[in-house]
């Protein structure tokens, strides 16, 4: 194929082409014309991968590795495990198939099946166990997300090696309660183009896993799950929130530290405050977990949120209040309990209507006709 001199392209497999001869037989860098994710990945390929024109080889790691890789992502596995089959069904009028990597591109989930008449690759690239690193295979989505954290997308020849060169794929990663890299999602394609857009696609699920990842590993936290629409607060976007039990924020997902304004915690030994962000001490907020529907809230820079909290226990578990209606109870000839005291009475009544009013302490205040400050104190007290 003759390919022009200069930028203007029939095409984008004539662009990548000429990018490929500048860079792989001129030695010119041909910015702007496939990704930067792409060009340095073919840069940092070339040094373990001399000669790209050989085929890739899709080799398992070692059976004592494999073993290795799965036993250390059992709890990644059981948190993507129903994500990936609605990929199987999702994907399924498609030529797309998922493949769910560890954080160094080994291969530990896939919906592939059984291989199309034209796929060659498929069937081997998909197998539990297979390495799909830089350094294995060259340039491919999941291997360039493995390497540095961030999505990514490489279609036919932006892959390194020319056997690769079939492929369509798109990644997207998978973080963890501290903020590591825990996986890698991938969506991929032999031979036909996507008819859709798969960098959206696997987002969406990547984001889904990721939020029952960081639940399941929560232990002893309070999740508050937000979004500017309840509509959203059971969807991959919502916002999470992981508290302690001394009110520091412990861990954010990416929209919960968007939503708030707030950069990474997980590596910060100044974690940052309930109260600065959400407005609320964490008596306070811990007293909307009783609420059956979401609540709104006002947080500090002016964004009103609709949230809802949940207490997670050691084992993973969610420790909820009940959504229904307390029963009344039957008649019963034991003793009647001692009436509480003032002091309790006019406890449980603050965090009722505080509750009511969304965490709102000043309107707690108004409509309960004391001062905010004695609110505090009994919110202190509550803690204590």
């Amino acid at each position: 194929m003759t390919l022009p001199a200069n930028p203007f392209y029939a095409s984008p497999e004539q662009r990548v082409a000429l990018a490929r001869q500048r860079f792989f037989e001129d030695g010119v860098r041909p910015s702007g014309m496939v990704s930067e994710a792409v060009l340095q990945s073919w840069s940092r390929c070339l040094r373990s991968h001399p000669d790209p024109a050989k085929p890739a080889a899709f080799e398992p790691v070692t059976a004592s590795r494999v073993h290795g890789v799965l036993r250390a992502n059992r709890q990644l596995l059981e948190a993507a495990a129903e994500e990936l089959e609605r990929l199987r069904v999702t994907l399924a009028g498609t030529s797309g198939t998922a493949m769910l990597t560890d954080p160094q591109g080994v291969v530990i989930g896939s919906t592939f099946t059984q291989a199309r008449s034209h796929e060659q690759l498929m069937p081997i690239s998909t197998r539990i166990g297979v390495n799909l690193a830089e350094e294995a295979v060259g340039t491919t989505a999941p291997g360039i997300t493995a390497r540095t954290g961030q999505a990514s997308v490489v279609l036919g020849a932006e892959h390194f090696f020319g056997n690769v060169q079939v492929m369509h794929c798109a990644a997207a990663p998978i973080r963890d309660v501290r903020g590591r890299l825990a996986g890698v999602l991938d969506l991929s394609s032999e031979g036909l183009p996507f008819g859709f857009d798969a960098a959206s696609v696997v987002a969406h699920y990547a984001a889904e896993i990721e939020n029952r990842l960081l639940c399941a590993q929560s232990t002893e936290h309070l999740v508050a799950r937000m979004q500017i629409s309840p509509a959203l607060l059971d969807t991959p976007m919502a916002a999470l929130a992981g508290i302690t039990g001394d009110g520091c924020i412990d861990w954010l997902n990416g929209a919960a530290a968007r939503l708030l304004g707030v950069g990474a915690t997980a590596d910060r030994a100044d974690k940052p405050s309930v109260e600065a962000h959400f407005g609320l001490p964490l008596a306070a907020l811990a007293s909307l977990s009783s609420a059956t529907e979401p609540q709104p809230l006002r947080l500090p820079n002016g964004l009103t949120l609709w949230i809802r909290l949940e207490w997670r226990a050691r084992d993973g578990q969610q420790r909820l209040q009940a959504a229904h209606p307390t029963p009344v109870p039957a008649p019963s000839t034991e003793p009647a309990p001692q009436p509480v005291t003032l002091r309790e009475t006019e406890r449980q009544t603050v965090v009722r209507v505080l509750g009511e009013c969304g965490g709102n302490v000043s309107q707690a205040a108004r409509t309960l006709g004391v001062s905010r400050g004695l609110i505090y104190r009994h919110l202190k007290a509550s803690e204590d």
